[in-house]
């Protein structure tokens, strides 16, 4: 079983790098890991065309499909996700944009293979969940449309630093016990 964990944050040394870094070790005893940071692939911003819609193919080429094609390997995926403005960063939403053709809005699509799991974390620097629900809620309408099922969300609050995210290292170890 492959699993893929997804640094949903420009920042590769940041708290939600040191939580992927955290769920891939948990997670390598049972599944091969691959973590990824959106961040590392060039992806370019949907243009509103819809051609998509009728090609089920984007007009743009650029690492989209790189991205998925990972997503296509892997039978678990997780998202970590900090909160930006109480969302996921603007290059995960990019990503996210330029997944239409595999979303199950219109016919034709694409689709990944089936049976694929996904789980959610996210953090944030406040004390208030609202915010982590909304980044979770997010990732998961998202999975939604990729038809990859929701088996399960963690939200951090104050985590801002590497360090916060390593004190929080037996929540997150829990978590993923469930993955």
């Amino acid at each position: 079983m492959k699993a893929l964990v997804i640094n949903c944050s420009p920042v590769r040394d940041g708290a939600t790098a040191e939580i992927v870094r955290i769920v891939s070790g948990e997670l390598s005893t049972r599944y091969a890991v691959k973590d990824v940071c959106v961040d590392d692939y060039r992806i370019a911003f949907c243009r509103g065309c819809r051609a998509c819609h009728t090609a089920a193919r984007c007009v743009l080429r650029d690492d989209t499909d790189l991205l998925m094609e990972e997503f296509e390997r892997a039978d678990v995926i997780v998202a970590v996700s900090p909160s930006y403005w109480a969302d996921v960063p603007g290059q995960f939403k990019v990503f996210i944009d330029r997944c239409t053709p595999w979303c199950n809005t219109h016919e034709p699509h694409r689709s990944i293979p089936s049976g694929k799991r996904g789980y959610a974390i996210a953090l944030r620097t406040g004390p208030g969940m609202k915010e982590c629900e909304r980044v979770i809620g997010s990732i998961e309408h998202f999975y939604g449309h990729l038809e990859i099922a929701c088996c399960g969300h963690l939200g951090l609050c104050g985590v801002e630093y590497r360090e916060a995210a390593e004190a929080r290292r037996g929540e997150i170890a829990s978590f993923c016990a469930s993955i």
